[in-house]
């Protein structure tokens, strides 16, 4: 996903500590995830793990299914126990991923409909999904729709983040995180990858 250059200035002039990180993390790129599914599928392996274990457990689980990302029904198909010892994902991962393996099978949920509505509406819906909870909803406006105005405040990342770059001597709560990001909008999303990105660096802040 390209990001025009008038609006990283557009953010850069917004707030200058974010154009401060902007400068340092450099270009924009953000690989999007094109296939609803395999996208939702994706965000619960990786939800409450470091990333590292996540990519692992996450690169075992392709590689099962050669190399490809599985559709519902092959997950279906394969046995709890396969994906609990050779994959490594715990018994509630197998039962969400398998519960939405079925409503995305017996077509409770349509993910083309799904992805025609508004950023809260998808979340609304999204939620009402075992094991998707409004951060994995947020992730998928992000990193499957390419929704540019999301900011994930429950995202710890994101909160260490801000409290680094703002000075601030605690975490922020979401009403302090909204405020701080009110000037991005709305290209919230681009303003939280770089973010994101800013941890790896620590000459920011």
């Amino acid at each position: 996903m390209s990001v025009d250059d008038v609006i990283i200035k557009y953010l850069s002039q917004s707030d200058p500590r974010l154009g401060e990180v902007i400068r340092t993390v450099g270009e924009y790129s953000i690989k999007l995830r094109k296939d609803p599914f395999q996208s939702l599928v994706e965000s619960i392996i990786y939800q409450q793990l470091a990333g590292s274990a996540a990519s692992i457990i996450y690169g075992r689980f392709i590689k099962y299914y050669n190399n490809s990302p599985p559709f519902p029904e092959q997950i279906l198909s394969t046995p709890d126990a396969v994906l609990k010892s050779s994959i490594g994902l715990s018994n509630k991962k197998i039962e969400y991923i398998k519960d939405l393996s079925t409503i995305i099978t017996d077509r409770t949920l349509d993910l083309v409909k799904l992805c025609e509505k508004t950023d809260e509406e998808i979340i609304a819906q999204l939620i009402q999904v075992k094991g998707i909870g409004r951060w994995t909803a947020e992730m998928f406006l992000i990193f499957c729709l390419g929704r540019p105005d999301v900011l994930p405040v429950g995202d710890l990342g994101v909160r260490k983040a801000m409290q680094k770059i703002y000075y601030l001597e605690e975490l922020p709560v979401p009403p302090t995180m909204l405020a701080i990001a009110q000037p991005w909008k709305p290209y919230r999303s681009i303003a939280t990858w770089y973010l994101w990105k800013s941890l790896k660096f620590n000459t920011i802040g």
